[in-house]
């Protein structure tokens, strides 16, 4: 904040010596310079609940990016041109952490989430009531954003983030995550069934195995692949009648019976 501010010729040559030369001695002048704009803008950024020191921070890199982009033979200021960069860099690290989940992602959103709470105590501040659907419309029509975007936007920032390992009330050690219910199989019950997928494809495969070819290719495409056909389309396929199909199949499940109970201890299980 000691450091003096530069001259328009002073901050152009430097933004000159940066782009032209890369003298890093030149760049850290500049941004030096103008601590005071990223340390004054993030003040006005305090009241989103995070850290001054990080907005500060997030506010020198958007610095730094001005000061590689700038063109000094441009008709502006570097500090002008730099608010722009140190601003979008503050709100978008507002945007990030201001809630767990993220809170704007397109450009109508983002205006809402920065402008919505002025503009809703102003106008509460005039009618004397909440903010209503006129208000909301008036909102909307000032910012040029769609009215639902105010709906939602004003739910977002009525809520608040809450941790799952909180207490549902003083008087009990129950959290809210203990309400949680997870209806999945435990690592070990699903290791267990992949292991018995295994084994029961194996099973078919040496059964199927033992099978005529055409006996086979009917119980895989009426069984066992993922699209399975109609007795008539595997009549077409194999050039005899759908009741052909029909009994090819009865007798093939038949063997494939009769395999299971000669040579496993519980056929039954895999044909569940």
């Amino acid at each position: 904040m000691s450091r003096p501010l530069l001259t328009r010729e002073r901050e152009l040559a430097l933004a000159r010596a940066w782009r032209d030369e890369e003298n890093e001695s030149a760049l850290h002048e500049l941004i030096t310079s103008y601590g005071r704009l990223v340390a004054g803008m993030a003040v006005k950024f305090r009241n989103y609940g995070l850290p001054l020191a990080d907005l500060i921070q997030e506010g020198n890199v958007g610095l730094m990016q001005a000061a590689d982009r700038f063109e000094p033979e441009r008709d502006i200021r570097f500090s002008t041109y730099a608010s722009w960069w140190v601003r979008s860099a503050m709100q978008d690290y507002i945007l990030r952490n201001w809630s767990i989940v993220r809170t704007g992602t397109t450009s109508s959103q983002k205006s809402l989430f920065f402008n919505l709470r002025r503009l809703r105590a102003r106008i509460e501040g005039r009618t004397g009531k909440l903010l209503d659907d006129e208000g909301r419309k008036a909102i909307a029509a000032e910012l040029k954003v769609p009215e639902r975007d105010v709906h939602g936007m004003s739910a977002r920032l009525s809520a608040s983030d809450q941790s799952l390992n909180a207490p549902v009330a003083e008087e009990t050690d129950l959290s809210w995550q203990d309400y949680l219910v997870d209806d999945r199989p435990t690592p070990e019950a699903y290791t267990i069934e992949s292991k018995d997928d295994e084994i029961r494809a194996k099973w078919v495969k040496i059964a199927l195995s033992d099978l005529p070819v055409r006996e086979a290719r009917i119980i895989r495409a009426r069984l066992l692949e993922e699209e399975t056909l109609t007795l008539e389309a595997l009549g077409e396929e194999l050039g005899v009648s759908k009741e052909r199909v029909r009994q090819l199949e009865k007798r093939a499940l038949t063997k494939l019976r009769d395999r299971f109970r000669s040579s496993f201890k519980n056929p039954q299980e895999l044909l569940t």
